[in-house]
């Protein structure tokens, strides 16, 4: 079986990291992440949770970008799907580094599609 890619999804982990609180920064993050990445940004929007801790969403012509974070644990869990390839999402990826400054981190990419017979 073959498979039709119509995307690529990454999966971050960002271990050890910093300033997790500041949804100015989330915000800012997110918008260079879309530009970064090549894409279009539909829409997005920053969630504190209380007592601490953020989600991040950008919602973008080829798919969102995301970002929770738990700053008890000093750790972020990014998401990055895009469809199509004019985009790069690996691209996406940097500005949340740059951000959080993790100590260690793990990327794993699944191709996204559909099935088909040979």
């Amino acid at each position: 079986m073959e498979m039709k890619s119509v995307g690529r999804h990454l999966v971050v982990e960002l271990w050890h990291c910093q300033e997790l609180d500041d949804s100015q920064k989330c915000e800012e993050t997110l918008r260079e992440a879309v530009r970064r990445a090549g894409a279009t940004l539909l829409d997005l929007k920053v969630h504190r949770f209380n007592p601490h801790g953020l989600t991040g969403i950008a919602i973008i012509a080829e798919s969102h970008i995301s970002v929770h974070t738990w700053p008890e644990l000093s750790y972020a869990a990014v998401d990055i799907f895009t469809c199509g390839d004019k985009v790069d999402p690996v691209r996406a990826v940097e500005p949340f580094v740059e951000w959080l400054k993790p100590k260690q981190t793990q990327m794993l990419e699944i191709r996204r599609g559909v099935m088909r017979n040979g």
